[in-house]
């Protein structure tokens, strides 16, 4: 049995090692427990999928020391985006920081080089043991403490002891439903295929997000002239578009996108993922606490997941330095209603808007078309609108540095 820690984490994904390495940064003490082997936490392989980023996500990736470690072609900037409706091909939506105090709405990393990153500066952390090729097996909570059974193979089954345990193991979380937390759950009956496309011409740092009726097409700048793309559509014609060869697949989107980036053609492998959007009934239980997908697992279509993900972060670590500030036990109740009020203050709006707005634009009605150039027209020409959607991607916030204020 091994005690004395403050927090136990179990996930080593972004959330998770974010989590780990911001309490450590306050002084805390934290353990982090995942499957995978250390050789594929420090290494992690390519999986396709390219995370926005909104500037109060940015100030903690460079609070917790990440965002210095990324590489330079690792970071594409989103300068303007544009949301085209069906065959309203030449009247956009548009949205950029004009009036906001800032040059970018956004940023767009590969998830592999957050998870990278992520794992570089968990390493350097003295205070921070990372428990790796480890089957999380049972869980138990006490009013005194949380204890988490676990396998590391070879040998016999081991325990873990803190404080307080944290589930940050995806949007499927173990570890949710060893806390006995029940989550909504929503399968879209769709599939995204994600990749990566270089193009004849600069994509100006302009995001695109293509609604059309039998698919959507996101194409998301990245370094260069190459972008990240995001085609969604239902499941059959997802492994149809899987099926494809190379080429075939280049000329559908490159079509779809009416050939605003000249000729396209494929960089690397296609990735595919059913969506399923999730939402934790509860984020916090006896001695225990949900944060990243394990608390809320989004649609992507606005973008929020991993950023929220980074608000639970901030949140919870918050929560902690205040309790022990107070002179708290990090486990009470109290402490943990209080991270539950404000994460789901932060992430009930944007995760029901988004499945509303994912489900508008998965309709081929004509009464859901309809709608959807009156809520596009509506964002267009009412600026207040159009200005708190912006005000949300540039917005202040994030992680405090250590030895902020609470």
């Amino acid at each position: 049995m091994q005690n004395g820690r403050d927090v136990l984490i179990v996930g080593a994904g972004p959330a998770g090692l974010a989590l780990a390495i911001a309490l450590v940064d306050a002084g805390f003490s934290a353990t982090v427990l995942d499957a995978q082997p250390r050789e594929a936490l420090a290494n992690p392989a390519e999986d396709g999928r390219d995370i926005a980023l909104t500037h109060a996500s940015v100030a903690t990736l460079r609070a917790l020391g990440l965002w210095r470690r990324l590489l330079p072609e690792e970071i594409g900037r989103i300068r303007e985006a544009r949301v085209i409706d069906g065959d309203r091909q030449d009247s956009p939506l548009r949205f950029d920081a004009q009036g906001h105090g800032a040059d970018a709405l956004g940023w767009i990393v590969p998830n592999h080089a957050l998870r990278r990153v992520s794992f570089e500066a968990a390493e350097e952390r003295a205070d921070l043991h990372l428990i790796d090729g480890a089957q999380a097996l049972r869980v138990l909570t006490s009013d005194a403490h949380a204890e988490l059974e676990y396998g590391a193979f070879p040998g016999a089954p081991d325990h873990l002891r803190a404080r307080l345990l944290v589930g940050a193991d995806s949007r499927f979380s173990w570890t949710r439903r060893q806390l006995g937390i029940a989550a909504d759950l929503h399968d879209f009956g769709r599939t995204m295929i994600v990749c990566r496309m270089r193009h004849d011409m600069p994509h100006d740092d302009v995001a695109y997000e293509c609604f059309g009726y039998e698919r959507t097409l996101a194409v998301l700048p990245a370094v260069g002239r190459s972008s990240s793309i995001v085609v969604t559509t239902d499941a059959a014609s997802a492994a149809r578009l899987m099926a494809l060869p190379d080429a075939a697949f280049a000329a559908m989107v490159e079509r779809q996108f009416r050939g605003r980036l000249g000729r396209m053609a494929l960089l690397g492998k296609r990735f595919p993922y059913p969506l399923v959007a999730t939402y934790a009934r509860r984020f916090a239980a006896l001695r225990g606490a949900l944060i990243g997908d394990a608390a809320v697992g989004m649609h992507p279509v606005t973008a929020h997941g991993y950023n929220l993900g980074l608000q639970s972060v901030a949140s919870l670590t918050h929560a902690l330095r205040a309790a022990r500030l107070a002179n708290q036990d990090i486990g009470d109740a109290g402490v943990l209603a209080g991270y539950e009020r404000t994460h789901r203050r932060d992430s009930a709006l944007v995760y029901h808007g988004t499945n509303a707005v994912a489900k508008l634009y998965a309709s081929t009605s004509a009464s859901q078309r309809f709608a959807r150039r009156l809520i596009l027209r509506g964002a267009e020409h009412l600026p207040p609108l159009k200005a708190a959607i912006t005000a949300r991607l540039v917005g202040r916030g994030g992680l405090e540095p250590p030895g902020a204020p609470v």
